[in-house]
């Protein structure tokens, strides 16, 4: 989104309120487009949009080592991709969507099966079965198995906003990286084999997607094409241990966690791989040197 901020009214600490756009201010705007909450509070944002599209959304059950084999083409050659991996199978569920002009007719899910599909088995049974999985760890290897097996292709034309969004029911921890996407095949790899050799059950699908290039300063895609693995663990099971082995595996790789969501870096190790973030710390001195919007987060992440 940060790609798309064209101009940004933003009220500073000393209580200014000012605009600023890549002509206007530019070191600013540059900061403020994704300013993490450390440069001001913004109350209007100019957006660069595009026309209402629908999409033609193809979702289908795989293997993971057949996804990754055509995982180049996929990504390159598909509009949005997306995939779903279960932990302790081999097996995913992919996404295709590919844009149409807004005015396409629409093709929809019939609604009893959409109802099935995405409330009673996404939600109802998916939550149900994490808390089975909770109660009794050792069958989760059998549920992921069990889950991955009844998924069932389905192709339809919606609305964007229909397609992209989706309710989500079950409560869970969640914590994502970008990493390069040249090292995604080798970073899931680590995973599986820690997932194993840790005894660790997990009954969350790891979710892939990916995320061209940019220039923004602090954007996890900064400067490479990019692949982001989020990991989920349900909100009633321990994530610690989980999460701190993808976490190191992920910055073995160069690996960029996700602003919003969990993790443990700091400032000192997550200089190296931005290499604007001392250009952002200026900012900050020059708009906020009292440190007005200052908090705990923002102290880890950025230092003094």
């Amino acid at each position: 989104l940060a790609t798309l901020v064209r101009e940004l009214e933003i009220v500073l600490a000393d209580g200014t309120i000012t605009r600023c756009s890549p002509s206007v201010q530019p070191q600013l705007f540059e900061a403020a487009r994704l300013g993490i909450g450390a440069i001001g509070i913004i109350t209007e944002v100019t957006l660069a949009c595009v026309r209402a599209f629908t999409l033609r959304a193809v979702e289908a059950p795989g293997s993971l080592d057949e996804t990754l084999e055509s995982l180049e083409h996929d990504r390159t050659a598909t509009d949005h991709f997306e995939f779903y991996w279960f932990p302790h199978t081999r097996r995913v569920l992919t996404k295709h969507n590919t844009r149409l002009p807004g005015d396409t007719p629409v093709d929809r899910i019939h609604p009893v099966r959409g109802f099935i599909d995405d409330e009673l088995l996404s939600n109802v049974a998916f939550g149900g079965l994490n808390l089975l999985g909770t109660a009794f760890p050792q069958a989760i290897p059998t549920i992921n198995t069990f889950s991955s097996q009844v998924l069932s292709a389905r192709e339809y034309t919606e609305h964007s906003y229909r397609v992209f969004a989706s309710p989500r029911r079950v409560r869970f921890r969640e914590m994502e990286y970008a990493i390069p996407v040249e090292t995604l095949a080798d970073v899931l790899v680590e995973v599986d084999r820690w997932i194993a050799a840790s005894g660790t059950h997990i009954a969350f699908p790891i979710e892939v997607r990916f995320a061209a290039a940019d220039d923004v300063w602090l954007s996890t895609a900064h400067g490479r094409d990019s692949a982001y693995v989020a990991v989920h663990q349900f909100h009633r099971r321990d994530h610690r241990a989980y999460f701190d082995a993808v976490e190191a595996i992920a910055r073995a790789v160069d690996g960029r966690p996700h602003w919003g969501k969990l993790h443990s870096r700091t400032y000192a190790d997550l200089q190296p791989t931005y290499s604007r973030l001392d250009d952002f710390k200026q900012v900050r001195d020059t708009y906020d040197p009292a440190r007005m919007f200052n908090n705990p987060y923002l102290q880890q992440v950025l230092g003094s």
